[in-house]
């Protein structure tokens, strides 16, 4: 089974970050990174740069950002959301907003978690294992038949 994480941030410095913090968990699962939630879109609908992928191979978790250029982090989650074939796929916002408007926003649109990027890089490293453990191991996500 296919177990990709689809990170999509546009800060480069906060994608390395999280790689090296996933990674440093050992978390081997395939990364893919999309630097925009229209370039999110794309990956998860096989439209744009990503046409032709197949949209049957869904990410295990969406780890997504919410201050991004072209669509923001919530819209992106309203799309994903609003889409039969990805209406139940987990999302986890990380992101270095602490506001509790764009807290219950998330929550509003359907996010599974919110997790604040802790600035220091061993929390960081923390944050990102329980995230992998949870999301990659223990979390028990609907069947692809039972998704329609």
């Amino acid at each position: 089974m296919n177990k990709t994480i689809l990170l999509v941030d546009d800060n480069s410095s906060d994608v390395l970050l999280t790689t090296r913090a996933l990674k440093k968990s050992n978390i081997v699962n395939e990364i893919v990174v999309a630097k925009d939630g229209v370039e999110a879109l794309d990956y998860l609908f096989g439209t744009g740069k990503y046409a032709g992928r197949d949209i049957q191979q869904m990410p295990v978790v969406v780890l997504l950002d919410i201050r991004m250029p072209k669509m923001n982090g919530h819209e992106v989650l309203e799309c994903i959301r609003n889409n039969p074939a990805t209406k139940f796929m987990p999302v986890v916002m990380l992101t270095g907003s602490k506001d509790e408007i764009d807290i219950a926003k998330s929550y509003k649109n359907g996010c599974n978690a919110y997790v604040a990027k802790p600035v220091d890089f061993e929390q960081f490293t923390d944050a990102a294992k329980q995230l992998g453990l949870f999301w990659l191991v223990l979390n028990q996500a609907p069947s692809a038949t039972t998704k329609k």
